[in-house]
């Protein structure tokens, strides 16, 4: 069967990168396992439900990974993997690894339309499923079996003894050590360094997301190189907040550290957990969502050993970075993409690079360009178009093992989706700039995020950035609503500060007493209690686009009768 998404690569760029030392000649198992042993006694893991030094952490992935395989999982086997922060994933993962399997990444709030879907384009062989609150996730993967007939095996974590399926606590507590060990060294040295590792989820809010083939050598890469930008060493102890199943969680969060032996503090975005975490754990570095801005006061009074901050997902609103900077704290930010490309804004980079940019790729091997959108036009450095790449830890193409018909939406969308020689079209909106003199990039925006007002372009990232300055706005986001005269018109959805009610007219004098275009002013304003976010946190703007487009049809009828 073939897999769509699998494209070779130029033979040149690969020679590049096996000889710049990008791609070695490892599984990603056997990269992690070299770093293990040489810290055997070091933290490896600290999570809500315990800890685990490199040694135990090794051992338990041992014997999950002989586990698995006695479960009648076979290596190459795809296993969709549904579970939160804690140390049992974190044991499962390696353990998946280390028995020649694929993770399939997934979140805990996927449900029947997106887990049986995605099993389908894996052609997944099991599931992996921890205990919820308030949802059965065993009937739930009963009905996922039923409808998927390649899920033959059911993994579980944190469930009880009386439920179906195989519990990963019972594989990682059983099994004679050295037999594992000697397994696990067997499986590995027939995996090839060029086969997937981990298959990931495209980041869109819309439809079935795509997967994303990692390899083993150019996804421990990425994160390696990641860790080596921000000159993680073996005392660093990084505290993700993000879900840790996930490109961004097993990059930054997991790997990352790993490939260097620190300790991967696991945490949900839940202040009154990540607070006295980070005081308790001697957290030195945090990633984080640039929504956890509120809790950056109390973070900085109780984490007297933070030493970084990075920031990812939208620009940092004024006032941010010098509540870090007052306090001793670096800050910088993160862009990165499941797909590969990721910049950060290297330790030495420039105040203003680190404030007003993402930075520079992690990798001098990342070919990065700015395009004219929808053409292979390189633009000039200042001029705004799609950031496009090229590089070692960036894919060729998306994953679907369905053979056509059926895989042919993947197949189409990989037509569009790569330059004709090769770059990926990240459908972000970038520019280079220079900040002191350092040239770095920023990102403006989403392609489709864009209101075109009459003919007139509104970069909707510009107006949120303008707009997080007022005064009574906790937290805002633009999107373009529907209008029968102009196309587009702009609606701002505000959460308020508390007490404050922002109208239209405060929006607008705010505006006009900064010298903003006027076309560029929003023309209306919902004021909500918080922004609808998908499952990973990010912003979902096509739930606000679909909100007000359905609440312009209501007062349409309701005025017409």
């Amino acid at each position: 069967m073939v897999h769509t998404g699998l494209t070779t690569r130029a033979p040149e760029l690969v020679d590049q990168y096996r000889l710049a030392g990008a791609w070695r000649a490892e599984t990603l198992a056997q990269q992690w396992q070299r770093v293990a042993d040489a810290h055997p006694d070091r933290e490896a893991v600290v999570a809500p439900d315990g800890r685990l030094s490199y040694a135990d952490l090794s051992l338990a992935s041992d014997r999950i990974a002989v586990g698995l395989l006695d479960q009648g999982l076979v290596p190459g086997d795809r296993v969709i993997v549904q579970s939160a922060n804690s140390v049992g994933t974190v044991s499962a993962w390696y353990g998946l690894l280390k028995a020649g399997l694929v993770p399939v990444c997934t979140l805990p709030a996927h449900r029947h339309h997106e887990i049986e879907a995605i099993a389908r384009r894996a052609g997944a062989a099991a599931h992996l499923v921890q205990e919820q609150p308030r949802f059965d996730v065993h009937t739930f993967a009963e009905e996922m079996a039923a409808a998927v007939p390649t899920l033959r095996v059911r993994l579980t974590l944190g469930a009880g003894r009386d439920t179906a399926g195989t519990r990963i606590e019972d594989l990682a507590g059983t099994g004679d050590p050295q037999a594992a060990r000697a397994r696990v060294e067997s499986i590995q040295a027939a995996r090839h360094p060029d086969d997937i590792a981990v298959l990931q989820l495209s980041g869109g809010t819309t439809g079935t997301p795509k997967l994303i083939p990692r390899l083993h050598h150019e996804y421990w890469y990425n994160a390696a190189r990641y860790a080596k930008v921000l000159g993680w060493d073996v005392d660093a102890r990084v505290a993700h907040l993000l879900p840790i199943i996930h490109n961004a969680g097993i990059v930054c969060g997991l790997h990352g550290p790993h490939s260097v032996g620190a300790t991967a503090i696991l945490l949900p975005p839940d202040p009154k957990v990540v607070l006295p975490a980070v005081a308790a754990e001697h957290v030195t570095d945090l990633i984080a969502g640039t929504p956890m801005a509120a809790l950056s006061v109390p973070l900085l009074e109780r984490g007297e050993h933070l030493k970084r901050v990075i920031l990812s997902g939208s620009k940092p609103p004024e006032g941010m970075f010098e509540a870090f900077e007052a306090a001793g704290v670096w800050a910088g930010q993160l862009y990165g993409m499941a797909e590969g490309l990721f910049t950060v804004t290297p330790l030495d980079s420039p105040r203003a690079a680190r404030r007003y940019s993402v930075g520079v790729p992690i990798s001098e091997l990342d070919d990065v360009v700015i395009l004219a959108p929808g053409t292979e036009t390189e633009l000039p450095d200042g001029e705004v178009g799609e950031l496009c790449v090229r590089g070692p830890y960036t894919i060729t193409g998306y994953f679907d093992v369905r053979p056509e018909p059926e895989a042919a939406e993947t197949t189409a969308h990989n037509a569009r989706a790569f330059t004709s020689d090769g770059f990926y079209r990240t459908g972000d909106l970038g520019m280079v700039r220079f900040e002191e003199g350092y040239r770095c990039f920023s990102i403006e925006g989403r392609l489709k995020d864009v209101i075109d007002r009459g003919g007139e372009k509104i970069s909707v990232d510009e107006l949120e950035s303008l707009l997080t300055g007022h005064p009574k706005v906790a937290e805002v986001s633009v999107v373009a609503m529907p209008d029968p005269r102009l196309g587009e018109r702009g609606c701002a959805f505000i959460v308020p500060v508390p007490g404050a009610a922002p109208n239209l007219l405060d929006l607008r004098e705010y505006l006009a007493g900064r010298g903003v275009a006027k076309f560029k002013w929003p023309e209306r304003v919902e004021l909500v209690e918080a922004l609808p976010r998908t499952p990973v946190g990010k912003i979902n703007k096509n739930a606000m686009r679909a909100s007000i487009t359905a609440r312009l049809e209501a007062e349409t009828h309701a005025a017409t009768g």
